[in-house]
């Protein structure tokens, strides 16, 4: 049985993408679940309660940042080796979300902990759902 396709997973990752609040948070919501410890989201607000504000994912040595302010996101994919960032560069949405997911998916065909945390954003479980 083989695995995911790059379109699945870039899929999953589009959905909700009509209204670009809405696409965020669900999008935020979605990675912190199924990336705990390796996706940081930063929310507005005094109690970081509000709305999100930046998504970091960390995948090998890539880091995928997504920043949302007034309706609009800028993307920027970065690698960093032994804690240097040797490349960052600006990138569309689309192109951030098809970098994301050949990173998830190599990440995913690489280790144990990838392949599961990749079903888990395939099928919407949380990390304690699955255990």
């Amino acid at each position: 049985m083989s695995g995911p396709d790059i379109d699945l997973v870039a899929a999953s990752l589009r959905a909700d993408a009509g209204d670009l609040d809405v696409y965020v948070e669900a999008l935020a919501r979605k990675l912190e679940q199924a990336f705990p410890g390796r996706c940081a989201v930063r929310r507005a607000g005094l109690r970081r309660n509000g709305a999100v504000r930046t998504i970091a994912v960390e995948v090998g040595p890539d880091r995928y940042e997504l920043e949302h302010a007034d309706g609009s996101v800028t993307a920027r994919h970065s690698s960093v080796v032994r804690g240097i960032t040797l490349k960052n560069e600006q990138i569309g949405l689309d192109e951030w979300i098809d970098a994301l997911a050949a990173g998830l998916l190599e990440d995913a065909e690489q280790s144990e902990r990838g392949r599961l945390a990749l079903e888990n954003l395939l099928i919407g479980q949380t990390s304690e759902e699955a255990t």
